[in-house]
């Protein structure tokens, strides 16, 4: 046999997702799954979807909906998703968005647009793992920024630029991937003057701001008029995932670099995805649909974090979001999710470790359960076979009135 090629060298160190990993588990229809921040299928819009795909192939517009397309994406489409974003206190033309195949795509054009090898990315800690992988990819240098209940402190973050001079900053503001934390208004505009002081790009990962369940919006940080912010937003947390739609909002001195980019990637974005999406958020009351999920999402979440006094050791904390999909969970002392896991498997239940989502030392310690997924008869009958699972690892379970401050 000839030798194998060696891989790229910037796919050296760059992991495979686990939670993509642990999708392959519901090919096991017994396992009730917390690790996918995946959508309830059964509030997806079917119908409406379905219409949308049919009013897009009717008429005389049909056969350009099979065409090779512009690559900054469908103007009907770019105007209707910049109207619902100005609407959202984020003023937006449709000049000001590139339409992009999921937000997924839009991070990994920015970093090919701003990240040579070796460039310095700053990230919240612990952030979203599929984020690492691109800045990994890119072959960026990634450091850390902490933070606490609250979210990444603006203090850190201005001693993190101070020493090791980032080109960008990424953040999920708002409902966090992992940890389901909402960075306040004032910490928010102290984020934009560093950034502003220091020529700093910021990176806002916007996918679930509007599955809010309590409380009154804070108006993104791409509203600041002093930072340079790329907004990143999909429609997979309000629509469907596999339409793989989302956009970027990006500064006019930076848009024909994402163009260029995108040109690189895949020419355009599907032509008859965004012509059907276009159809239906021209026919469709999308505010009542979110309401929906909202409605059904918010029971989820209640559910969830009243079964977790019952269900984990004592001295457990955790994160309850006031939207988002995610609740973050920090057992006590030195146990190790990645460990327990294992056993939570075996039990027919499944949890993403918190390790993945560090890119410096992990809390090992720590672990993600997403609530959007399964009922609430599925959440409670999950818990109780993770509450099962630590037992079988050893681990006492707290009674059900001791219930800690969140994380």
């Amino acid at each position: 046999m000839s030798p194998t090629p060696p891989l790229a060298a910037r796919l050296r160190g760059v992991a495979s997702s686990p939670v993509r990993d642990l999708l392959a588990l519901l090919e096991r229809p017994e396992v009730l799954s917390f690790a996918g921040g995946l959508p309830a299928p059964e509030l997806f819009d079917v119908d409406g979807v379905r219409d949308a795909y049919a009013r897009a192939l009717s008429g005389p517009g049909a056969r350009l909906a099979l065409q090779y397309a512009p690559t900054d994406g469908n103007p009907e489409l770019r105007a209707l998703i910049a109207d619902r974003l100005s609407g959202r206190g984020l003023p937006t033309g449709a000049g000001d968005l590139l339409v992009t195949t999921g937000s997924q795509q839009a991070l990994t054009l920015v970093a090919t647009a701003l990240l040579d090898p070796g460039a310095v990315v700053a990230v919240e800690e612990p952030t979203y793992l599929a984020a690492l992988q691109c800045f990994q990819l890119a072959g960026a240098r990634i450091v850390t920024v902490p933070g606490d209940e609250d979210g990444v402190d603006p203090d850190a973050l201005a001693d993190v630029v101070a020493r090791h001079r980032p080109v960008l900053f990424y953040t999920v503001p708002t409902f966090a991937n992992p940890t389901g934390r909402t960075l306040p208004a004032e910490r928010r505009a102290a984020v934009a003057r560093v950034a502003a002081a220091s020529g700093l790009w910021v990176v806002e990962d916007d996918p679930y701001g509007e599955l809010r369940y309590r409380g009154a919006p804070v108006a993104p940080l791409a509203a600041s008029p002093d930072a340079a912010v790329l907004y990143l937003g999909s429609f997979s947390k309000i629509g469907a995932p596999g339409l793989r739609l989302g956009w970027v909002r990006a500064p006019a001195a930076l848009r024909p670099a994402l163009v260029v980019a995108k040109q690189a990637a895949d020419l355009h974005t599907s032509t008859i995805d965004q012509a059907a999406a276009a159809a239906y958020l021209a026919a469709t009351d999308l505010d009542a649909h979110v309401k929906l999920l909202q409605d059904a999402y918010r029971e989820r979440r209640d559910t969830m974090i009243a079964a977790l006094p019952g269900t984990l050791p004592p001295g457990s904390r955790w994160t309850e979001p006031d939207g988002g999909m995610f609740t973050w969970v920090r057992m006590p002392g030195d146990l190790d999710a990645a460990e327990l896991l294992p056993t939570a498997l075996a039990h027919d239940v499944a949890f993403v470790p918190g390790a993945p989502f560090y890119a410096g030392a992990p809390d090992r310690s720590t672990f993600r359960l997403s609530f959007t997924t399964n009922t609430p008869e599925q959440i409670r009958e999950g818990m109780r076979r993770l509450g099962r699972a630590l037992a079988a690892h050893g681990t006492a379970v707290r009674p059900a009135d001791d219930r800690p401050d969140p994380v």
